[in-house]
């Protein structure tokens, strides 16, 4: 797994076993549909090995937040900070719901927040409803599932609304701003 952009293009991540890394195709699209990020927070839940975020970060993100529970991801994604010797990135070993909330609870905010948990049926749709419950998404932040077509998501809640769906063969990216 490379970085495809940036001041760490080329440059190649640690990977852990056992994990559906996000393909290259589907980073560059995303990161295609985003646009400029410099400047911006950015959130990766279930992280992985990083790449999504160290994409990011190689796109000029202020600051990163990462949050993993498994023991052998948290280890890669240690070795990759400690590889790009990369600034202003923040480690959760926590799971997913717990690091929502302790994030809300200190009061963290993020511009972006990508999640690509594990393709079980159900896993994307309930997270997106716990951020529904904690103030973690900035003004017209911007939310990025990726899932299993197989998984629909809902196009609106009280918090955001769906604004694009991007579909490469078995993964879809749902993007959802924040309403207001």
């Amino acid at each position: 797994m490379r970085i495809t952009t940036g001041k760490y293009r080329n440059r190649k991540l640690f990977m852990p076993r056992g994990i559906r890394p996000t393909q290259d195709k589907v980073r560059k699209a995303l990161f295609d549909i985003l646009g400029d990020v410099e400047g911006l927070s950015f959130l990766e839940l279930y992280a992985g090995s990083g790449a999504v975020g160290f994409e990011a970060l190689s796109r000029g993100i202020r600051e990163l937040t990462m949050v993993e529970y498994n023991h052998d991801s948290v280890l890669a994604i240690k070795r990759n900070i400690s590889l790009l010797k990369a600034p202003a990135c923040n480690l959760y070993c926590l799971d997913a719901e717990k690091a929502i909330k302790l994030l809300s609870r200190d009061k963290k905010n993020f511009d972006i927040i990508f999640l690509d948990p594990p393709y079980h049926e159900g896993m994307a749709k309930k997270i997106l409803h716990t951020l529904e419950g904690y103030d973690i998404l900035a003004p017209n932040g911007l939310i990025i599932a990726q899932h299993p077509k197989s998984e629909l998501l809902p196009k609106s809640s009280p918090i955001f609304n769906l604004i694009k769906e991007a579909k490469y063969g078995d993964t879809w990216l749902s993007i959802f701003r924040k309403k207001g």
